[in-house]
């Protein structure tokens, strides 16, 4: 080893001198030692290798502690906080809906102090957790009975297992959906165990096509509503109340899965009219299932409503075990649900509501007042103007409607690889911002953005690293 190496490395601080330094206490109020001195061992273990082939000068312990917080805070969790203006209100990928201030509280509650979850205050004996939304569900969709799962693909999961394990399970195959994620109902039905029976053709099912393949094999009629894409053109299929019709008088139960649901009719907000839980089940079918946090707003759930003695029957499946929701979800989704017997209030108090009926006028305006500092920030690289855009739904829900909506539109002055980095450093600031690239801008739409976050957004914006974006140009 050459003597101005050795030097270096006896020089390299001990992990005892780094901890020692007010950086590392810092480290280690907010990490804990262990993590701490890990990151510390493997910092000074680098520096090392580093030192033995080059002639670079050992750091100190300071230095060694700054880069430890770097490791440390490199390895922040992925799932955080982030702003999402991407227009889409519902975006799988971020999450879904936001929870109502007293869904949070009721979970907040629930994680804090013990709750009778499966316990009768009444009687002091063991009691069911479906109960907690049981009345409310009957009373918001004017079913017989509820029980409530993970998700909605597990409620179609549950209800093919147990009417059509080893029977058949009759379904239009203009409505064999694939989902995001590879989801495919012809898929699902075969996990449950259940054999599907395709009828009519891709655009035009007809009754007729429904009672021939009815038989004394028959488990169930399944109607899945395509909230995600729409057949136009020459089109026809049976509508609910005809297809319950037949199903009853085969004997058999008509399962109508709505894919994200909704409990209130959406044109009454001036959106485009859903199918809502209490029409499916005032037409006929006997089992009617939805998601939770979707159009209704609420945590990851899927519902399952309909007749009282087919629920008791789902319930007894051994699947439902395998499927049911904790202590956190129950206590969200039953504040969630509470919110929806007061509907007049209902777009101040659920977010998705909020976001979803939010003007164009407001959005514009928000977007004005936040320009010029957004602008100032961005710096003569970049331009950031108000532009005009279209929001949409997401997570499959009204697929075909878009909503009028605003943006903060920024485009590089200089070339695309300089929009680029932009977006990717915005992706790696502390709390993300998620924007949507189109026509060689970045669209920043704020219809999620409500009033009380835009100084946080302001806050994120200012530890954007501008200089070194734009550096980076040849």
């Amino acid at each position: 080893m050459a003597e101005p190496e050795a030097m270096s490395l006896r020089h390299l601080p001990a992990v005892a001198a780094v901890l020692a330094t007010a950086e590392a206490a810092l480290l280690l109020e907010r990490h804990g030692r262990i993590v701490t001195t890990d990151a510390i061992r493997q910092v000074i273990d680098d520096t090392r290798e580093i030192l033995r082939s080059t002639s670079a000068v050992a750091p100190s312990a300071i230095d060694v502690a700054q880069r430890a917080r770097d490791l440390l805070e490199a390895r922040a969790p992925g799932l955080r906080a982030l702003f999402n203006l991407t227009g889409t209100v519902l975006h799988t990928n971020l999450g879904r809906a936001m929870l109502a201030e007293a869904a949070i509280e009721a979970a907040v509650e629930a994680m804090r102090h013990p709750v009778a979850l499966e316990y009768d205050l009444a009687g002091g004996t063991r009691g069911e957790r479906d109960d907690h939304l049981r009345s409310l569900l009957c009373e918001l969709t004017g079913a017989q009975d509820a029980t409530v799962v993970n998700n909605n693909a597990a409620a179609v999961l549950l209800c093919l297992n147990t009417f059509a394990l080893g029977r058949e399970a009759v379904v239009s195959r203009g409505e064999l959906i694939e989902i995001g994620g590879a989801f495919r109902m012809p898929d699902i039905m075969a996990r449950a165990g259940a054999r599907m029976v395709e009828v009519g053709t891709t655009n035009r099912t007809h009754p007729a096509d429904y009672h021939d393949a009815l038989n004394e094999r028959t488990g169930l009629v399944l109607k899945v509503h395509t909230s995600n894409y729409r057949i136009q053109g020459f089109t026809a299929e049976v509508g609910a109340r005809e297809l319950a019709a037949i199903a009853d008088a085969a004997g058999v139960p008509l399962l109508n899965d709505l894919g994200s649901g909704s409990l209130v009719d959406l044109s009454r907000y001036g959106l485009a009219k859903e199918p809502t839980v209490r029409e499916a089940v005032a037409e006929g079918a006997r089992l009617v299932t939805f998601s939770g946090d979707k159009l209704l707003g609420g945590p990851q759930a899927g519902f399952i409503v309909g007749d009282h003695a087919l629920i008791e029957q789902i319930n007894r499946n051994p699947l439902k075990r395998a499927l049911r929701v904790d202590k956190l979800r129950l206590a969200a989704i039953e504040a969630t649900l509470n919110l929806y017997r007061d509907p007049d209030r209902l777009t101040e108090r659920l977010p998705t509501l909020y976001f979803l009926t939010r003007v164009k006028a407001d959005i514009e305006t928000q977007a004005r007042r936040l320009q010029p500092t957004v602008a100032e920030r961005f710096g003569d690289a970049f331009v950031v103007e108000v532009g005009e855009c279209l929001s949409q739904v997401g997570s499959g829900a009204l697929p075909l409607d878009t909503l009028a909506s605003a943006a903060l539109v920024i485009r590089a002055r200089n070339s695309q690889s300089t929009l680029q980095r932009l977006v990717a450093a915005l992706r790696m600031l502390p709390r993300p911002i998620i924007g949507r690239v189109a026509d060689g801008s970045l669209h920043l739409d704020l219809r999620c953005l409500v009033e009380a976050d835009e100084s946080l957004f302001l806050t994120s914006l200012a530890q954007l690293d501008v200089d070194g974006v734009v550096a980076a140009d040849p």
